[in-house]
């Protein structure tokens, strides 16, 4: 309907596309104020008048349109006001579409996105978890557009770490241990290394020693650290299947080691390369950054120079129209630094197909989260923890309830996600059980319990067929006519969040959706009499459930039929 309304203004409006006018359109924020709303203000320079005459002098252009009840000048703004059938019908219809939300907006386009990527040899901890749950978000959404999406975990299994962790095991560690503590052991061994080489620093000159076997192909060297990769590897997977996520490629910083010279050569022939303390450096200077470092003094690779391997490896083999890189936003200055080399190098795609997306801390409220060590707070202590909880809320609410675990691990582990990406990823996240876990509140539990509210009132009727024609003359309530426009922002709202590289947007639309289906549900009684009004309204609860299960699975959350 949008699209409709934004062609009768393009027609009537010279120089300015329908394209233009469809993000301008507003739903008012009362029933009275219209269906829809255009602000003209931004017309006034192209058509020289004041907002308010432009808007008058475009509702007389326009005149009778069949769809259309009225239109009012409301100052600046129109308001368009739709003919209740033909509004309900067309939402239904669109709604109740197969591929309601697609699009093709990225036919033949492929994406690369860049996230999670936890430290080899080190737990997965809670910060982990913020680009784990935003990227796999992304790559939803993207996916919905009809982008190819490419998911790549850059492990962080290359660097002087290995060298530290390689010595701390010869020098304390067993074999028996750390196959059988796994990451425990080797965090261990770590911390161990730090205490030690505190008191003997020549472990650290040992250390670098190690690291640089392992970049000249030591057999030893290097077999120990694939060991410590496939212990983690064991691990992290662990964490991504109760999470339900997986990726296409595990490459890390290792795959790239190999490729790091032709960085080195190709930055030096394009007369970048200069030496700084022994370093090589490309300077930044010019554009108020510190340099970039492209080899150590020891003449080894450093993460930059391996995050430029990366970017050409992904440009040759993958031809992204976009690479995202997920990371926390202490890591801005390093992104942009290694994307002006990629420029500086004579690629200009890097200025808008390179994207650096950041977000937040997360802070966690009293002491009630399970701890190994110190403060590091494991994320897959959080996810048990969430779903042992949310097993003991609903064996309390719903004792009789069959499959109790397996929905409780979807409420559980869906809580925690919803906690994060209803918020904004710039802004810092801060953890409450109580907040995560409600089942009232704009949290995951609540949209979770709403889809199965209405997966409940679909299961009571029969005799319901989606296929069926519906009397759309019967749908007249003005909160049913108030959900039907919530559900049909679907489309819009995935572009939105795509544009913007924010989930939220998505979270936030499955909140609305829930409260807009509640309010209708206490206010309309579904089941009634009359076979055709009923099959009306089922419908409507239909759609609901549909929309809400499709945008919970746009953030890696599934919903439940029943709780």
């Amino acid at each position: 309907m949008k699209e409709k309304i934004a062609e009768l203004i393009s027609k009537n409006i010279e120089g300015v596309d329908a394209s233009d006018i469809i993000a301008s359109i507003e739903i008012p924020p009362r029933p009275d104020m219209g269906d829809y709303a255009f602000p003209c203000f931004r017309l006034a320079k192209i058509m020289r008048k004041a907002p308010n005459m432009i808007a008058a002098d475009i509702k007389e252009q326009i005149g009778d349109v069949d769809f259309i009840e009225k239109i009012d000048v409301a100052g600046a703004y129109l308001n368009f006001y739709i003919k209740k059938d033909i509004f309900v019908k067309t939402m239904i219809e669109a709604a109740n579409s197969v591929n309601f939300g697609c699009s093709d907006l990225g036919d033949g386009q492929t994406i690369c996105i860049d996230y999670s990527s936890p430290n080899v040899a080190k737990n997965f901890h809670v910060g982990h978890l913020r680009t784990t749950i935003i990227g796999n978000s992304l790559y939803k959404i993207y996916s919905k557009l009809g982008y190819k999406v490419v998911r790549i975990n850059h492990l962080g299994d290359w660097g002087t770490q290995f060298g530290k962790l390689i010595v701390a095991y010869k020098a304390w560690g067993t074999k028996e241990a750390v196959e059988k503590d796994g990451i425990a052991e080797l965090m261990k061994l770590y911390v161990k290394f730090h205490e030690e080489a505190d008191k003997n620093p020549e472990l650290v000159d040992e250390a670098r020693a190690w690291f640089n076997k392992m970049e000249n192909g030591d057999e030893e060297a290097l077999s120990i650290w694939q060991w410590f990769k496939d212990i983690s590897l064991v691990e992290y997977k662990r964490t991504y299947n109760l999470l339900g996520m997986d990726f296409d490629y595990y490459l890390g910083e290792s795959f790239y080691r190999d490729k790091c010279q032709a960085v080195v050569d190709k930055v030096k022939a394009a007369g970048l390369l200069k030496e700084s303390e022994g370093a090589m450096i490309v300077d930044l200077s010019d554009y108020d950054m510190a340099p970039c470092i492209i080899t150590k003094k020891d003449g080894s690779s450093i993460y930059a120079t391996r995050d430029l391997a990366a970017i050409f490896y992904r440009k040759d083999t993958y031809n992204f129209s976009k690479c995202l890189y997920v990371t926390g936003q202490e890591q801005k200055l390093h992104f942009a630094q290694v994307f002006k080399v990629v420029e500086l190098l004579g690629n200009e795609w890097a200025k808008d197909q390179l994207v650096h997306i950041p977000y937040g801390l997360v802070s966690l409220e009293g002491a009630k989260l399970s701890t190994r060590s110190g403060n590091i707070i494991y994320a897959e202590d959080i996810l048990k923890d969430a779903i042992a909880k949310s097993l003991e809320i609903i064996t309390e609410k719903s004792p009789n309830l069959p499959n109790k675990e397996d929905v409780a691990k979807k409420v559980g582990v869906g809580a925690v996600l919803f906690n994060d990406l209803y918020n904004q990823r710039i802004k810092d996240v801060s953890f409450s059980w109580n907040k995560v876990l409600n089942f009232d509140g704009e949290t995951g539990p609540y949209v979770q319990y709403t889809h199965a509210r209405c997966c409940s009132v679909v299961r009571m009727d029969e005799n319901f067929d989606s296929s069926a024609p519906v009397n759309y003359d019967l749908i007249t309530e003005q909160d049913a006519i108030e959900l039907l426009k919530e559900i049909n922002r679907f489309p819009a709202v995935i572009k939105d969040a795509a544009d913007k590289y924010e989930p939220s947007i998505v979270a936030r639309f499955a909140v609305d959706v829930a409260q807009a289906f509640n309010k209708f549900y206490n206010s309309t009684r579904i089941n009634v009499d009359d076979r055709d009004l009923k099959n009306a309204r089922v419908m409507l609860t239909y759609l609901t459930k549909n929309t809400i299960a499709e945008a919970l699975n746009l953030l890696g959350i599934e919903a439940p039929e029943a709780m």
